[in-house]
Formats: structure tokens, C-alpha cells, sequence
């Protein structure tokens, strides 16, 4: 029989699902609404229902292997879900433990970015690295260390949060409630703020003006930039840079052989990637230089949150 594990991205308004094979075959994939229960254990009971109804198909082909599950502030080592902002469950939620009632199968959680490092590894073009960064470029910047062939979780399981180290001392307000945290800069939302900047320091013509800032969004700055719109080239030099720098920081720590982008700012192509590696070099210690590859993710057109939780599991197994 087939071995298959369930991969799971809960997120704040849906959660996706997908039934996975060794390979990275998503054999089938489905989706619940996560913002209509107000508690887990009404969550959890209609998620099992629909995990169910998929092995109901492949019962006679396939094994479940185990249950991954990616999430928001997911702590690997207690298998919680802690004082997520974007979930209506508040708190300390012992996810895993509630979950096992319904499966005596391996079931691990982490939270997204984490997921996306393992099946970067797993499936996508870390494949035959054991040192390598993976950094989500979404709304927010999420990112996985991998050192050794391990994710590195740090002693409370929350190591990693590259999005919220400082890029500009004293720059602008980050969600968390610090001040000049990297993703208020190098993220979809990060860029969007850029533009927005620029446009009241520069006073060239861009066909970016003529939105507001609840319209706009990173693919279009980037087609802008396509067109040569000083506004928008102007936004992903400055991000490419500012990003570039801090990398540079993290090689001089962790020393990867490759650090993958993924997520929509990540499509962007040369017009972002082209000023990270200029800016990465020329903040390098020589030792380093011309060694470490900036390279788009492996899984960029496939759904990495669903096959990073799945790779868990294999992960898991491989031990």
C-alpha cells in the first residue's frame, strides 16, 4: 500500500489539507473554514470529519502515515498553539494532545514558516543541503532555519523569527508592538508602506498614484517596475537592499548553503532578487563571499503550507 501522511496549514479564515505521498504527490486536497468555530474542540471534531471522508476514498490504497500540522505561534515541542493573533482561540491551546483522540498516528505541529523550511528540504531544492534558510515573503516574513540537517527550535521551540529582527533602529511600528522589525520592510505589506513613502519624498510620475494604499498590492508594484516606474523600481531596490544586509547578518551566524525565498514578493523574478544578492555580497565577510546561493524556493507554484506540514511527518518518520 501507498504510504500517505495529511499535511495541514491552519489559517485564520480557512484551513487547507492534503493528502501526500512520499514524493510530494498531493493526492487529493480540500479546505474548512478555521473563523466560524469559536473553540478547538468544535474545530478539531470537523476537521476529523473531513480528513475521514478523504481516507474513506483511499482506504484500500493507502496508509496513513501520521497528521502535520502548520500554524501561527505553533510551539513544535508542546505541540500548542500559542496566543495566536489571527485564530479565534485564544491562549494556550494544546492542539496536538486534544487531536490524538482521534488518530494513535505520529501528529507534530509547527508554525508555517518552520513547515515550509522542512518541505523545502523534503520536496523542494534543498533536497541534498543540510544547512539552508527559508525565507517566506507574504504579508508578513516568516523564515526556518535549518542547521545540520535540523529545523532549529531553540530551547522554547520558538526560534527562528527573522521577520522581527531589527532592520532600522527607531523605524516603523510592526504589529508585535517593536519598532523597525525586518517584515515592516521586506514583505507584500512592507512594500506596499515603501511605495507609499516614496511617493510623498519623490516627486516623478508613477502610474502608482493612483491608488490608495488599500488597492495596491505587491504584484502591482512589481508590474509597475516591469514598465520602469521609478516609484516602483525605486520600492524593490530599496527592499532587495535592506534585505540583502540583514541575510548577509544571518550568514554570519548560521552559514547556510543556500537561502530559498518563497511567497508572492519572492515571484518578483530579478527586479527583487537582483539588488538582495548585490547588497548580500557587499555585507558578506570575506570568508563567505561567492559561496551561498539566494535561490527561489523548489515548491513556488505548489502549495508549500500543505506539503511543509506533510513533510513533518515524513521528517518525524526518518528518525
Amino acid at each position: 500500500m501507498k504510504q500517505v501522511v495529511f499535511g495541514v496549514d491552519i489559517g485564520g479564515t480557512f484551513s487547507k489539507y492534503g493528502l501526500v505521498d512520499r514524493t510530494g504527490n498531493v493526492l487529493i486536497e480540500g479546505s474548512i473554514p478555521t473563523d466560524t468555530y469559536d473553540n478547538v474542540v468544535d474545530y478539531q471534531k470537523s476537521l476529523h470529519e473531513a480528513l475521514e471522508g478523504v481516507m474513506i476514498q483511499f482506504r484500500d490504497t493507502c496508509e496513513l502515515k501520521g497528521i502535520g500540522f502548520g500554524a501561527p505561534n505553533a510551539n513544535y515541542y508542546k505541540g500548542t498553539i500559542e496566543h495566536a493573533a489571527n485564530l479565534r482561540w485564544k491562549g494556550i491551546v494544546h492542539f496536538v494532545d486534544l487531536f490524538k483522540k482521534y488518530y494513535n498516528l505520529p501528529i507534530v505541529i509547527t508554525n508555517d514558516a518552520n513547515a515550509a523550511a522542512i518541505g523545502e528540504g523534503i520536496y523542494g531544492g534543498a533536497k541534498e543541503m543540510n544547512d539552508y534558510l527559508v525565507i517566506t515573503l507574504g504579508t508578513g516574513l516568516g523564515s526556518g532555519f535549518v542547521s545540520g540537517g535540523e529545523l532549529t527550535y531553540g530551547f522554547n521551540g520558538f526560534a527562528g523569527e527573522f521577520g522581527h529582527t531589527l532592520a532600522l533602529s527607531n523605524g516603523r511600528q510592526c504589529g508585535c508592538g517593536k519598532r523597525g522589525c525586518l517584515e515592516t520592510y521586506a514583505s507584500a505589506t512592507g512594500i506596499k508602506r515603501t511605495v507609499f513613502q516614496l511617493m510623498c519624498d519623490m516627486t516623478e510620475d508613477s502610474e502608482l498614484r493612483q491608488y490608495n494604499f488599500y488597492e495596491i498590492t505587491s504584484e502591482m508594484i512589481y508590474e509597475a517596475a516591469l514598465r520602469n516606474d521609478p516609484i516602483a523600481l525605486k520600492a524593490f531596490e530599496f527592499t532587495g537592499s535592506l534585505l540583502g544586509e540583514r541575510l548577509a547578518d544571518a550568514v554570519a551566524i548560521t552559514t547556510p548553503e543556500a537561502i530559498f525565498l518563497f511567497g508572492g514578493l519572492a515571484k518578483s523574478g530579478e527586479v527583487l532578487f537582483k539588488p538582495i544578492r548585490e547588497s548580500f555580497e557587499s555585507n558578506l565577510l570575506p570568508v563567505y563571499r561567492n559561496q551561498i546561493k539566494i535561490l527561489p524556493s523548489g515548491l513556488q507554484d505548489k502549495n508549500i503550507a500543505v506539503m511543509g506540514a506533510s513533510a513533518l511527518i515524513w521528517k518525524e518518520l526518518s528518525r
